[in-house]
């Protein structure tokens, strides 16, 4: 099902809600019973959305990874060959939470004669926000 279809199925649950519950009295069904069928239906289809919407987004992740590495595979030694759509695909593989690939690629990309020190300084100030945050849960953790 696409989103048009999940959003008329939600649109349809919103403006068939009243006439169930005025339904269901007249038949003798208590409205709390009808409350709460209707509740779950709408906490069901909110969940499907969600999680189909965080689906989505990260296979778009994924694909903008698989984009970059590409670019990276075909011209290692160019340094816009690391950012695809305007992101650095060390800054990506941080988001997806893959440390040690990202050090090696902002390691690889300072090593580059090309690439400019104030995108290398804010690659390393993200690297080290991802390590203190795991740090933290870690010690949490235990």
């Amino acid at each position: 099902m696409n989103y048009a279809a999940t959003l008329a199925v939600l649109v349809v649950l919103a403006f068939s809600f009243p006439l169930t519950v005025q339904l269901g009295a007249r038949i003798g069904v208590p409205e709390a019973v009808t409350l709460s069928v209707l509740g779950a239906a709408l906490t069901f289809s909110l969940a499907t959305f969600l999680v189909r919407w965080q689906v989505n987004r990260h296979r778009a992740q994924l694909a903008r990874l698989d984009t970059a590495r590409a670019q990276v595979a075909a011209e290692p030694d160019n340094p816009r060959a690391y950012f695809v759509g305007g992101e650095h695909l060390g800054a990506l593989l941080l988001r997806l939470d893959r440390r040690r690939e990202a050090a090696e690629v902002i390691d690889r990309y300072a090593r580059l004669g090309g690439a400019r020190e104030g995108e290398i300084v804010a690659l390393r100030e993200a690297q080290s926000a991802a390590e203190r945050r795991v740090r933290r849960a870690q010690g949490r953790d235990t």
